[in-house]
């Protein structure tokens, strides 16, 4: 006699499922069309972390998956709960992150006649067509035996390869169905692609007969056998090393090979050693248009007459903005130290390539300097670079710095001399102003020991306000330092600058007078301590005690308006004054 197989609903199989992945956290919200998962949830050693907004969610997971090194997991409810999302997830997805995003849907039978918040209004079409553009693929369950399937491969795609978001989008009805009780096992991670050793001698011959090398790091060598490979290979060859926005910390910033940021934030040293580099050798970076001047090779990057090297895991990255040389698909935590092998065989004793170190040393220091000597400023409100030289100073060096944008991600990107153990992070791909307050909660969440602080402009707080009773019902010593210039500071230099005024871009009242929320008393009225800045010295105070209090704080510290320096290019301000290329 057979005896039939044990059944549970997909609910709770997909909740045995994500435990035998180690997944300790999901993020999200509640609706009608997910409780029966989160009942599920309920019963297992699983934490649901609850935010109030589903974007606030989607940023936490986003956090957390790049501080963990896990992937982040995202539940959200039909319709507008899955559009909140959108923001969150995109920017994990520009930005590598592998994020699986599960959404409720509406009933299964019910597709078409526009139940309750469905959203094909007049497309044929289901709720997954909102996130196809930026997602590496969206499943639809159409029947629950299919869930786990389709959460193992979302699990596989979201973490192999270039990782990515995913979505999961699950009728209703699914959740409460039965399955028979079976094991989906997360197949295992095979090998990402290597450099072959031919390939990596082509490479090393390359570069060891080029006359003004430089290797270009994007955000991808996160291993330590990586970033240890990439500095002994400049370091025996004495090549400089310039990096994106993505890649800041990656090697020390003191480090004396070290350039800094091409492009539009770059410095004027860096912008012209691209331009004449005859060998580039690019490392899991996309060239992006911040990055690249807007891709003028008047200002940053030159192809030809450089010849370029572009190593990456995804292959519609190589050769997507300049013409290679030689491309490869491969994991640059690899195949760097590939490279630096293949060359030691080459060259046996290091290169000295004379005045090169001076040079660089010579601009960083000037750099760190001036911004120093502008953060002595006694002015009030605090000019930025004050707040970016009481942070540096206060804070300690293994501290994390979560950014939003604006004066918070430049300038910190810029002209913050990062300490060798600390860590930036920030959106870089969609640049997303609300990124930073509730990524930080999910930083804080992966690394609890360490301090977290969310360095956001008073637009960016406004935008993730849920983010502030998110950290006090977890308990996480989040610090929220709210550079507080009553405006959208970037865009109002950047409209003044091109059109003579500002205008929708500053926060005033109906007379006319500058406004902002007082944030230090919305944090208390969170449950957060509060600080409110009234004086320059009051804000290395505040941030003592709020470091040693280890509590939730939010921190509003007025700031004057004032432009980053860029000594890049952006074709923007050519399109304002009608100059098209």
């Amino acid at each position: 006699m057979t005896h039939p197989a044990a059944t549970v609903t997909a609910a709770e199989a997909l909740v045995r499922q994500l435990e035998s992945y180690g997944v300790e956290y999901v993020f999200g919200l509640c609706g009608h069309t997910n409780i029966a998962l989160l009942d599920a949830l309920g019963r297992s050693r699983i934490e649901f972390v609850m935010a109030r907004h589903e974007q606030a969610a989607a940023h936490a997971a986003d956090g957390y998956a790049r501080a963990s090194g896990k992937p982040g997991v995202l539940l959200v409810h039909v319709g507008p709960g899955m559009m909140n999302a959108v923001t969150g997830v995109a920017t994990a997805a520009l930005d590598s992150v592998p994020l699986i995003t599960i959404s409720g849907d509406i009933p299964s039978y019910y597709h078409g006649r526009h139940p309750h918040q469905e959203v094909n209004l007049h497309a044929d079409a289901d709720q997954t067509a909102i996130y196809r553009p930026f997602v590496k693929r969206a499943w639809h369950v159409h029947r629950a035996e299919d869930l786990a399937r389709f959460t193992e491969r979302a699990f596989w795609t979201a973490t192999s390869g270039r990782p990515g978001a995913v979505l999961l989008n699950v009728p209703m009805d699914h959740f409460s169905r039965e399955v028979p009780l079976a094991e989906y096992p997360l197949v295992a991670h095979t090998a990402k692609p290597a450099l072959s050793d031919v390939d990596a001698h082509r490479i090393a011959e390359v570069l060891a007969g080029a006359e003004r090398p430089l290797v270009y790091l994007g955000g991808g060598l996160r291993s330590p056998e990586g970033r240890a490979a990439l500095l002994e290979l400049v370091e025996h060859l004495d090549i400089p090393v310039a990096h994106s926005l993505m890649a800041k910390g990656t090697l020390p910033d003191r480090h004396p090979l070290v350039m800094g940021m091409t492009g539009f934030w770059g410095l004027e040293l860096t912008n012209e050693y691209t331009r004449k580099a005859d060998v580039v050798l690019a490392l899991a970076t996309r060239f992006a248009e911040t990055d690249a001047s807007s891709w003028n090779s008047e200002y940053t990057w030159a192809f030809p007459p450089g010849r370029l090297i572009q190593i990456d895991l995804d292959a519609a990255e190589i050769g997507r903005n300049y013409p290679v040389e030689i491309g490869a698909v491969a994991d640059v935590n690899h195949a760097v130290p590939a490279i630096t092998a293949a060359v030691k065989a080459l060259v046996a004793e290091p290169v000295d390539r004379t005045g090169v170190r001076e040079q660089i040393g010579t601009a960083r220091a000037d750099l760190f300097a001036a911004s120093r000597e502008r953060g002595r400023s006694t002015d009030f409100p605090l000019r930025p670079e004050r707040i970016l030289e009481d942070l540096r100073t206060t804070l300690p060096p293994d501290a994390v710095l979560v950014t939003d944008v604006g004066w918070n991600k430049n300038g910190v990107a810029q002209c913050y001399e990062l300490p060798e153990p600390g860590r930036f992070i920030t959106p870089g791909g969609a640049s997303t102003m609300g990124f930073g307050p509730a990524a930080a909660v999910g930083v804080q969440l992966a690394q609890p020991d360490r301090v977290v602080v969310a360095l956001v402009g008073d637009g960016g707080m406004s935008a993730q306000l849920p983010a502030v009773p998110l950290a006090v019902e977890q308990g996480l010593p989040v610090l929220f330092v709210v550079m507080n210039n009553k405006a959208h500071g970037t865009i109002a230099d950047l409209q003044s600058h091109n059109f003579g005024r500002s205008f929708g871009c500053e926060f005033r009242d109906r007379d006319g007078n500058p406004s902002s929320p007082d944030f230090a008393a919305f944090g208390r009225a969170c449950g957060a301590d509060g600080y409110t800045v009234d004086r320059p010295e009051d804000l290395a105070t505040a941030l003592h005690e709020a470091i040693e209090n280890r509590r939730p704080a939010v921190l509003d510290v007025p700031m004057v308006n004032e432009p980053v320096p860029t000594p890049g290019h952006w074709n923007i301000n050519d399109i304002y004054q009608g100059v098209f290329e």
